[in-house]
């Protein structure tokens, strides 16, 4: 099918003067399993298969069908388009790449009966029971995507892979105070990924800070010491550095990076990377969806802003070398400038370190979600939990507290970078579209402001 569909491309690209073109052809088995409380909320397993072409002349034209047999009318509608659009100039184009890649782990998914995963995902459901809980929440999701890439260049990449999350949340009530906590577990790979967790212990964990949050205080306000522990890290990394690193919002003017390559942004002893090839983390890939290898990027190096994450149009238009971050949702959608595994580092302190540092001043965990503006670089993440830190020593217990400022000011102020990196943290990131990502780093000390939320 693939060398009548070339036929077809190289010939209407030919006729319309396309100067190049890309076709992705998908096949994307899903399973997800919703447990709330003792209730089946969702069960599903469903395959999809479906063909997308982007095509550049002028500017890109992009069409796309869940149905193989529309495969030649989509490679017309996407030539067309490109000939009727306004875009850059030039894109990268390079040398074809043929290869064949496999990554679906020790236990492939398929291999697992569905009524195991319901099982599983009931018994994680069961586990967040204690006393002071109402409201439970286990879910489950799975996808096998296997992919073939052609573009006109001569490429042809054969690629399948699996990814697979579990995610745990429990809500206590009590007095008309509310108490949440969650984590998240998953990977690139198979089955072992989900039974390697510590189901029990992670449940009584979740369970049990659900709890403790009904009686946690209040955060006080104003500029303190801080301690993020690595997902927080993570998160702040992400949203704050990942984004405005993309070179699609550093061409728009978008970002506060943009033109500043090569100058100092952080203390010496940062340095933040991008890497799709991290084996079986969330976020990795062997090639881009635009046919490009997904290459380790330093993002910040030594405390300098080093390179810009990148796909075939701004790497050409910035002149920047390739990078393999043009990323899609999937098949029906075009890639993007986007994240893979974003991290923080490993820095010289052990963490017992970091908290003698602190004479007074917060810890901060985990991820509560936030906002950034990357253009002014200022920004707010909540926080699931934290604590007064005394003398090194955690005190009161705080919810509902959050951290802001502005993005250079806390790089320039960081006092400590610890050893422990932890990259664990599995979830999705939305840019009008969502792909899978992961983030983390190790506890590191800074001052920002803090306040509620």
């Amino acid at each position: 099918m693939e060398e009548n569909l070339l036929k077809i491309a190289e010939r209407t690209a030919g006729k319309l003067d396309v100067e190049y073109f890309e076709i992705r052809i998908s096949r994307v088995k899903t399973a997800s399993v919703l447990i709330q409380n003792d209730q089946v909320d969702e069960l599903s397993n469903n395959v999809e298969v479906g063909i997308g072409v982007r095509a550049f002349r002028r500017g890109w034209g992009f069409s796309s069908a869940n149905d193989l047999s529309k495969a030649e009318e989509v490679i017309k509608t996407a030539m067309k388009m490109a000939g009727l659009s306004k875009g850059p100039e030039a894109i990268y184009l390079g040398d074809p790449i043929r290869d064949s890649v496999s990554n679906l782990g020790e236990k492939r998914l398929d291999e697992v009966d569905i009524s195991e995963k319901l099982e599983l995902t009931k018994r994680a459901a069961e586990l967040l029971k204690g006393e002071g809980v109402k409201n439970r929440i286990s879910s489950y999701g799975e996808s096998v995507i296997e992919t073939l890439y052609l573009n006109s260049l001569g490429s042809e990449i054969r690629t399948v892979s699996s990814r697979v999350r579990l995610r745990i949340a429990a809500t206590a009530f009590e007095a008309g105070k509310t108490g949440e906590y969650w984590k998240s577990f998953g990977g690139t790979g198979g089955w072992e990924l989900i039974e390697r967790i510590e189901l029990e212990r992670w449940a009584d964990f979740v369970s049990r800070k659900a709890r403790e949050l009904l009686r946690a205080k209040a955060p006080p306000s104003g500029k303190f010491d801080v301690i993020m522990d690595p997902e927080l890290t993570g998160v702040f990394i992400h949203e704050a550095v990942g984004h405005a690193a993309e070179a699609d919002a550093v061409k728009n003017g978008e970002s506060i990076f943009s033109g500043r390559l090569g100058e100092r942004i952080g203390v010496e002893e940062l340095n933040v990377v991008d890497d799709p090839t991290l084996p079986g983390k969330f976020g990795s890939y062997a090639y881009d969806d635009e046919g490009l290898p997904g290459k380790r990027v330093e993002i910040i190096k030594n405390g300098v802003l080093n390179e810009y994450l990148n796909d075939r149009e701004t790497s050409a238009l910035l002149g920047l070398v390739p990078n393999g971050h043009g990323r899609a949702q999937s098949y029906a959608h075009q890639p993007l400038v986007r994240m893979s595994n974003t991290y923080v580092e490993a820095g010289t302190w052990e963490p017992e370190e970091i908290f003698e540092e602190v004479r007074h001043g917060l810890y901060m965990i985990g991820d509560k979600g936030g906002e950034v503006d990357v253009a002014t670089g200022t920004f707010t993440f909540g926080a699931k939990e934290g604590y007064i830190v005394e003398n090194g020593e955690l005190k009161v217990h705080l919810r509902d507290v959050s951290l802001s400022g502005n993005l250079l000011e806390v790089l320039r102020s960081i006092k400590a970078i610890g050893r422990d990196v932890r990259i664990q943290f599995p979830g999705y990131c939305g840019k009008g579209q969502w792909v899978p990502v992961d983030d983390g780093g190790p506890h590191v000390l800074t001052e920002a402001l803090v306040g509620g939320r």
